[in-house]
């Protein structure tokens, strides 16, 4: 059973950067559709990211330009390169595998918050 470890979170002032990882163990990123999405407080959890294992790429509107998807096959992990962060980026993030459209194999998050 695949198992995902997100890290790299953590407070940031608004227009900074960070960058998050999500490891994988008990399979290979470089097969699956990958993706990130995001939860903050009250609202429903939405895609940011997401990388196919043919290496497409496609982000939600509200971090195009800003944020970047990618993998380390020889790391067998899955990165979110963040910058330019705003407020509204501030969520828990969590890393998951899509099979057949559907997200599942969810990591426990890491907390990111965008504040002064």
């Amino acid at each position: 059973q695949v198992q995902f470890v997100e890290s790299g979170g953590g407070l940031v002032q608004p227009g900074g950067s960070l960058r998050l990882s999500c490891a994988a163990s008990g399979g290979v990123v470089s097969i699956y559709n990958m993706a990130w999405y995001r939860q903050a407080p009250g609202k429903q959890r939405e895609l940011v990211a997401q990388i196919t294992s043919v290496g497409h790429i496609n982000y939600a509107d509200s971090v195009k330009g800003r944020f970047t998807i990618s993998r380390d096959n020889a790391k067998n992990t899955v990165y979110l390169q963040m910058n330019s962060l705003k407020p509204e980026d501030t969520a828990v993030y969590l890393c998951c595998r899509i099979m057949f459209g559907v997200p599942g194999s969810w990591g426990q998050g890491t907390q990111v918050t965008v504040s002064s």
